[in-house]
């Protein structure tokens, strides 16, 4: 469908959602004779690939993120506003906040996805998933707190548990967190405390599948493998877990159930749309699939409503191989570019193929000097997949300042092996410390 302007009037597009999608969208619509109005319920991009880094302690939130308004400063056709969209009105194209409504002529949905406990709600309170600054920020307060609370506890069990980390999820996230982890009680943490060794630390890995790392080629899964077991972690494929309460994480391998104790359970497992998925399906009668992505055509638009465009992980594109893209940021960040062209083809009265993915390969970071990358067609571990690893993450960063920060934090950590970053922060933390203070007391006495 072809778009014009009418009567000089630059043609409103309102984008919802400030991550890669939103972002490049906006990004390369910045000098087109169009109005953009980016919604975003945060006033910065956060660059989620490395959030692990800041619950390790090795990052602070200020370094993975970019201010919107700064980002946008000088693409004048572009307003940042700070609100979440509540509602969509497809008939009269306008989105509702909950103090405005903001009309538009196109519409790009990019809000992305949070975590999924697979219909299993409650357990987020006991292990907290990585999507946004708040999770990054919980988790590691827990893993620093724990060792902590173990350099108080006199009750040798109880200190083992406090020492035990479990991980759910054997994707990049999952490995990147049960290495940096390693690398923590290991060589960062190991001549810091008195009552405690923390190369005792137990790290335990559960995927589901028969392998870690399943999106990337089976001899590299197993390199990862191989190198996380040299870091200490344990890895347990083929599990599935069936609980997780007081402290236990309840889990099944073939026939057999086990239960290991454990005070830092970590989520990386599973993810769902967010909600914008489902109001999207109730406006405009586009089906989901049963992870909440909206089914989008070709073009990235969604059926019957040729103005509205959904990227990055809300959409589900299986018009390439048959299967969904990926959650990553490469995906978001073409998709977006994608519909920034594909709406200034059409205000001149013509259009552009289907959406067509590059592959850029996937990568995971495993440990300082550990890394794997598969490009398809070269495969790097070791040192150098490591550098290369560092050069995409860099690259990807939004703002010049920011890739510095990052940079130097990063040869900072290299040269003296420490992390910067290891703050306990909030409220629960000096609650969680006065408990074990009291029940050490009572052991003692």
């Amino acid at each position: 469908m072809a778009v014009s302007l009418e009567n000089n009037v630059p043609h409103k597009v309102v984008i919802i959602g400030g991550g890669f999608g939103g972002l490049y969208t906006a990004k390369h619509l910045a000098k087109a004779n169009v109005n953009v109005t980016l919604i975003d319920k945060r006033n910065f991009h956060l660059f989620q690939p490395l959030l692990y880094q800041v619950a390790t302690g090795t990052l602070s939130p200020g370094d993975i993120s970019s201010p919107l308004r700064a980002v946008f400063s000088k693409s004048k056709n572009t307003q940042v506003l700070l609100g979440e969209v509540n509602d969509i009105d497809p008939k009269a194209q306008k989105v509702i906040l909950d103090d405005n409504v903001i009309h538009y002529d196109t519409l790009i949905v990019a809000t992305g996805a949070n975590h999924s406990y697979f219909g299993k709600d409650n357990w987020q309170k006991f292990a907290p998933g990585l999507k946004t600054v708040e999770d990054a920020i919980e988790m590691r307060r827990r893993i620093f707190g724990a060792f902590e609370a173990a350099e108080k506890e006199t009750d040798p069990e109880a200190r083992r548990a406090w020492l035990t980390f479990v991980i759910v999820g054997g994707g990049p996230t999952g490995v990147e967190l049960a290495g940096a982890i390693a690398e923590l009680a290991h060589k960062t943490l190991k001549e810091d405390f008195r009552s405690i060794d923390t190369s005792e630390t137990k790290i335990l890995l559960l995927q589901g599948g028969d392998r870690i790392l399943p999106h990337i080629a089976p001899q590299l899964s197993q390199v990862a493998a191989e190198s996380l077991q040299k870091l200490g972690v344990a890895i347990q494929t083929n599990t599935r877990v069936t609980n997780i309460e007081n402290d236990i994480v309840t889990f099944k391998q073939g026939g057999e159930v086990q239960e290991i104790p454990s005070k830092t359970i970590l989520w990386a497992a599973g993810v769902k749309a967010s909600p914008m998925g489902q109001v999207l399906a109730e406006r405009t009668g586009v089906e989901c699939d049963h992870a909440g992505r909206v089914i989008v055509e070709p073009d990235l638009t969604i059926r019957d409503y040729k103005n509205i465009f959904v990227v990055g992980d809300l959409g589900n594109f299986s018009h390439q191989n048959g299967k969904p893209l990926a959650g990553v940021a490469p995906v978001a960040k073409q998709q977006g570019e994608y519909v920034a062209r594909l709406i200034q083809k059409r205000l001149k009265g013509h259009t552009l193929p289907q959406f067509h993915y590059n592959d850029v390969g996937s990568l995971a970071m495993i440990g300082q000097n550990l890394a794997v990358v598969d490009l398809g067609f070269i495969k790097l571990q070791g040192f150098l997949a490591w550098v290369f690893w560092l050069l995409v993450h860099i690259y990807f960063l939004i703002e010049f300042d920011t890739k510095l920060l990052v940079v130097f934090q990063w040869a900072w950590n290299y040269i003296t092996r420490n992390r910067r970053s290891r703050l306990i922060t909030g409220r629960e933390a000096f609650v969680e410390a006065k408990t074990v203070s009291n029940s050490s007391h009572v052991v003692s006495s």
